[in-house]
């Protein structure tokens, strides 16, 4: 019997269909992992179950008992828990102080003597691994164990079913596998566990069933051999498909050589938690190189690194000189221009304005002359120069996007997931503008992208990251014969 049912789950924020028409059932002693890219609704989905956010429609039933809607507090009393992406403990509070204020009932007509809270207190800390950091404060603790510090917060409810969101993100793999086995210590004890991670082999490796997500809707379910190898899931995260080949480079995109960008990135931490970790590559003048990479494998966070945006040991050379110590708007200055993932335009503002915001550098002459250089590659937004961007379709918006950082007539080009969301037709599209752009000015490109069938098709090299390591890089036409299929 199913400790845990969902039938026809829906959210909606204001035009976004946030969830739509989701199900499924855990059983006690089950783990079931929620897959999908960016956007697809895994943590929303989580969030709904935990009565964080309400739902619009749809069954939650715990027990039998109907808990769709109810208050959070209700939620947790009736037997869920979850442990949230981000750490968030009582920093002046010790770690095993945090766990007995997770102890605490939360009437006082259920009174709990001191010495038994403090023992039940010491008998979840041991369950995780923490009993020898048991009198340590939160900020003295490795990344790794303020997560098990959620999880004993956690699991001091004795909850039924234990929701986990994102549980290995900044974990290094040896830290993944203790706390793969602390879940799967969770399994035999019989709570039902519900986990959403972006590290898809270590869910696969962890889980009984597996549910694919995408644009909020579940797209297939089954063990994860069944999943991972559904050809529906697959174009979800990878395109079309993995057979083919790269295409021969133009004229324009033969470099000569010169080195234009180099990375000697040792670590990049975001507070305790490791993000990168002994990346190296390179681009040179004129080339189009892609970095691959499931979500969370830290793609932008590279591009942040290589722009400044965070802090990182290590070198990165911009034409053979460091950048050590130079500020992201003298970054820019020099020739590196992003696209962000997030698009992050001025959407009250029109096409001409955010393309001239992007030019601002420029003389009036240079600006309008590179405006309509951009309004020729992509002649929609022409069509739609007065308009203001927040009523662009997704796949305008992310030219516009483009065409805003080619305003400033970068050497170097750093586009973060451009097919992210967008239909096939409107990828082609900015297919074929990528491929005009190299061959009409010869700019290098640095691409960060999931699609890989997107990624092979122009790329000269690629580089794999994994967890924030290099798994692998080469030439293009070897990817698909030495990588390949295997990368999800």
């Amino acid at each position: 019997m199913a400790i845990l049912e969902v039938a026809g789950l829906c959210k909606r924020f204001g035009g976004l269909q946030a969830v739509d028409e989701v199900s499924f059932a855990v059983e006690s002693g089950e783990v079931l992992g929620l897959i999908g890219p960016n956007g697809s609704g895994k943590s929303t989905t989580l969030s709904l179950l935990m009565g964080v956010v309400r739902p619009d429609s749809g069954s939650v039933q715990l027990r039998d008992i109907e808990i769709a809607g109810q208050p959070t507090h209700a939620i947790a009393k009736r037997g869920m828990a979850m442990v949230f992406q981000h750490s968030r403990p009582l920093h002046r509070q010790t770690v095993l102080e945090n766990i007995q204020l997770a102890l605490l009932p939360d009437t006082i007509f259920q009174l709990c003597r001191a010495k038994q809270l403090v023992q039940r207190a010491r008998e979840v800390a041991d369950r995780v691994g923490l009993t020898a950091v048991l009198h340590q404060h939160p900020d003295a603790l490795p990344f790794a164990f303020l997560r098990r510090l959620e999880l004993a917060k956690a699991l001091a409810a004795d909850p039924a079913v234990l929701l986990l969101d994102e549980p290995f993100a900044g974990l290094a793999p040896r830290e993944t596998r203790e706390f793969s086995d602390l879940v799967v210590s969770l399994r035999g004890a019989g709570c039902a566990v519900v986990l959403v991670d972006h590290n898809v082999k270590a869910v696969a490796g962890l889980v009984d069933r597996i549910a694919a997500m995408h644009a909020g809707r579940k797209i297939a379910e089954g063990t994860p051999e069944q999943v991972t190898g559904n050809a529906h899931v697959r174009e979800v995260y990878f395109g079309k498909s993995l057979d083919t080949t790269p295409q021969a480079p133009t004229a324009r995109t033969e470099h000569d050589g010169r080195r234009l960008l180099e990375t000697r990135i040792e670590s990049v931490h975001y507070g305790q938690a490791e993000a990168l970790r002994g990346v190296e590559l390179h681009v040179d003048e004129g080339e189009f190189v892609s970095v691959v990479g499931l979500n969370g494998a830290g793609k932008t966070t590279l591009f942040d690194s290589i722009l400044g945006f965070v802090g990182y040991r290590g070198d990165i050379q911009w034409r053979g000189n460091s950048l050590d110590g130079v500020k992201p708007a003298a970054r820019a200055s020099a020739g590196i221009a992003l696209c962000p993932e997030t698009r992050a335009l001025f959407l009250h503002m029109s096409v001409r304005e955010n393309l001239d915001l992007g030019g601002h550098a420029l003389n009036r002459q240079a600006r309008v002359e590179q405006r309509d250089q951009i309004l020729k590659l992509f002649p929609v937004l022409a069509e739609r120069a007065s308009q203001s961007a927040y009523t662009l379709s997704g796949g305008e918006q992310q030219m516009l996007t483009i065409g805003r950082a080619l305003m400033a007539r970068p050497r170097l080009l750093l586009l973060d997931e451009p097919t992210l969301g967008l239909a096939p037709l409107i990828i082609e599209h900015i297919s074929d503008a990528l491929e005009q752009l190299q061959q009409d000015t010869g700019l290098a490109i640095l691409l960060a992208e999931q699609n890989l069938t997107f990624a092979v098709k122009h790329s000269r090299r690629i580089y794999l990251l994994e967890t924030g390591q290099l798994r692998w890089h080469g030439e293009a036409d070897r990817f698909v014969a030495e990588v390949g299929a295997d990368v999800l």
